[in-house]
């Protein structure tokens, strides 16, 4: 046979599936098929996270778990029980209730809906003027249940501003919104700014509810559930009282039943120790609607309390080498124009007064610059620095109604605040003593549970320059850190002088509170001019640090009030013990032992036989007394006393009246 040859078959090439490596937080990699999600990564790492992924943040904040992910990027799948888990559960929980109140009210104008600390709230504006009810909260959540059991997935979409407007045509509060978008998007443009051109808006839709939202949401809404609407409140568009009055639903959403629940128990709790409804029980304090709104006046009771916590920081100021000083409660316009408050606080003042003809003058928001002419009223040498100043002086802001709160935020207050000149080679050894100084002090009053915040310099609203907010910072930072407590950074917050170390401290049902605040101040002595003589003979400026230790007495009044729930440990009860007779013929024997324990400096008092024993006790505990001395015809024979310790499991009998005074005295620490 010639020669034939056979053709060779081409060979068949294998198409390899692109892929794309990512980085976890633990320094680990994933590789996955290129185009593959951020659910996809939860997926390959486990059903359980895939069950209980959120979101995905790549570096750049969180985007949607349904985002393709980016080769070489280090990314972190974010749950439910983080901070920012919570806060997307909340945020895609109040997109749910916004399509629940849109199908039980069609034609509902939607505002805004974000997530919020512990919750969420959506302003609603019905058709015809129609006002929710409370009642109408059970059907909206009953409608957010059937939502959820849906199973309905959130999906993104960007159009042009254009298109949203005519998308969100029947909307005029999400029409407003992308107006302003609009706007921002051509400023920028004019300035030649990068995303100026362009500008797109993104919906989220999900089963025929769509919303303008920047995201990112929760996968799908069976995602959500453990939810509760909580109550219904007026609020303003946009915060202007101008402008057309809205209702707000406010909800609480978390990432469990038990987080839900253990959330509503601290309402529960909170309700209860709410210091406003104890200072009315107690007899402590009031509001009365003759003086104005934030403006307490502090009942007998109330007052004794406030005496023994001023007194208490007065010897310990005293101790610790501080001076006493005091101020007038108003001044001249000049002393806000130097100091830079008015430029920078007037805001937040109570209106001038025009007096003499020809000034203005101001009632005091704070201290400070009475204590740098008091400083400032002779030459200083450099062998009286640290000069430490302390006043509790009374101090007066014009906040708003709305904000107005019982003692937590009022319109007239004290403030216990202190102001160090110092120089800059004591600036640090100052720091670290105050901030040890100031949470020993807390201790004393309770408090032991803190971590601090430092605040750094807020953009366009200060003085001053940069290495010198520099330094200050890093001062401040470093005095922190060596306390060995967290510490938060908050950009921006600090004052426009300086910035500030906050203690944060917990109460005894978890809740922070804002307490003693330092600040580094370098800009104040500068604008007033102040120097001290130095050991070359030579002036130099003093550095300046303010310090409140309770932030205002009254606030603190209310945040121990709280943490107590109205039963205040012995030192600062008003009212320490109640000698209560059995009887009429025990009434001289009473008052005796009432004289012996007021002897050892014991705040007490004895009520009569003129009701039955029962009623009386029960009295005494409703007023939270630490204790009940019941004395009978044994105790007169013996010289003893029945003891109803507050808290304790049953009482004591015949505890001789010595043996109590000396275990009173060793329950006061002062």
């Amino acid at each position: 046979m010639a020669g034939k040859c056979k053709e060779r078959a081409a060979p068949v090439t294998a198409t390899v599936p692109a892929e794309i490596s990512v980085r976890l937080p633990d320094g680990s990699t994933r590789t996955l098929p290129e185009g593959s999600t951020g659910l996809d990564l939860a997926s390959a790492i486990g059903a359980r996270l895939a069950k209980a992924a959120l979101a995905l943040d790549g570096g750049d904040g969180l985007v949607d778990l349904a985002r393709p992910l980016q080769d070489g990027a280090t990314v972190r799948i974010v749950t439910g029980d983080s901070d920012e888990g919570r806060a997307l559960l909340r945020h895609s929980t109040a997109h749910v209730m916004a399509q629940a109140v849109l199908r039980l009210w069609p034609g509902a104008h939607l505002a805004i809906g974000p997530a919020v600390q512990d919750g969420f709230y959506y302003d609603f504006e019905l058709p015809g003027g129609a006002r929710f009810r409370d009642e109408d909260l059970e059907r909206i959540e009953a409608e957010m249940r059937a939502i959820v059991g849906e199973a309905q997935p959130f999906e993104r979409e960007e159009r042009s501003i254009d298109d949203g407007l005519a998308f969100f045509a029947d909307q005029p509060f999400k029409a407003e919104i992308i107006e302003a978008v609009r706007d921002r998007a051509a400023s920028a443009e004019d300035a030649g700014e990068v995303g100026g051109e362009g500008a797109a808006v993104s919906i989220y839709r999900n089963a025929g509810f769509a919303d303008l939202c920047r995201g990112p949401h929760v996968p799908a809404t069976d995602r959500l559930g453990h939810f509760k609407l909580m109550r219904v409140a007026g609020a303003y568009w946009r915060g202007d009282e101008h402008r057309p009055q809205l209702q707000r639903i406010y909800g609480t959403a978390w990432e469990s039943k038990a987080a839900l629940e253990a959330h509503l128990h601290r309402l529960e709790e909170a309700e209860r120790r709410d210091h406003r409804r104890l200072g009315a029980e107690l007899d402590l304090f009031s509001f009365p609607e003759e003086i104005g709104s934030g403006l307490a006046v502090f009942h007998p009771k109330g007052g004794v309390v406030r005496r023994v916590m001023e007194e208490h920081s007065r010897r310990r100021h005293e101790a610790a080498g501080y001076e006493f000083v005091y101020s007038p409660h108003i001044t001249k316009a000049d002393l806000f124009e130097v100091s830079g408050h008015l430029d920078w606080y007037e805001e937040s003042m109570f209106p001038a007064m025009e007096l003499d003809g020809e000034h203005r003058y101001f009632l005091k928001p704070m201290n400070c610059p009475f204590h740098i002419l008091v400083y400032r009223s002779r030459p200083r040498s450099y062998r009286e620095l640290p000069q430490r100043m302390f006043e509790l002086g009374t101090v007066y802001r014009y906040e708003k109604s709305g904000v107005v709160h019982g003692l937590t935020r009022v319109r007239g207050m004290t403030q216990d605040d202190a102001h160090i000149f110092c120089t800059r080679e004591q600036m640090d050894g100052e720091l670290r003593s105050l901030l040890g100084f100031v949470l020993e002090l807390l201790r004393e009053y309770g408090l032991d549970d803190f971590y601090l915040e430092l605040s750094t310099r807020p953009p366009g609203k200060s003085v001053g320059s940069d290495e010198e907010w520099g330094v200050a910072t890093e001062a401040l930072r470093t005095a922190a850190l060596e306390e060995g407590l967290q510490l938060v950074l908050d950009e921006g917050g600090g004052a426009f002088y300086g910035p500030k170390i906050s203690v944060q401290a917990r109460d005894a049902i978890g809740r922070t509170w804002q307490m003693s605040t330092i600040q580094l101040d370098f800009q104040l002595p500068q604008r007033f001019g102040l120097t001290y003589v130095g050991a070359d003979n030579e002036r130099h400026r003093p550095v300046m640090i303010h310090r409140a230790l309770f932030g205002s007495v009254e606030r603190f009044f209310a945040v121990l009030l709280e943490h107590y729930a109205g039963a205040l440990p012995l030192w600062l009860a008003p009212m320490q013990a109640r000698v209560l007779p059995v009887r009429d013929d025990h009434g001289p024997y009473a008052e005796e032992v009432a004289a012996r324990l007021r002897r050892d400096g014991r705040r007490v008092d004895v009520e009569h036989a003129a009701e039955p024993l029962g009623a009386r006790v029960r009295r005494g505990r409703l007023e939270k007394l630490p204790y009940l001395l019941v004395v009978g015809d044994d105790d007169v024979a013996a010289g003893t006393v029945g003891v109803n310790a507050r808290g304790a499991d049953a009482p004591e009998r015949g505890v001789p009246v010595d043996e109590l005074a000396a275990r009173l005295s060793a329950e006061v620490p002062v």
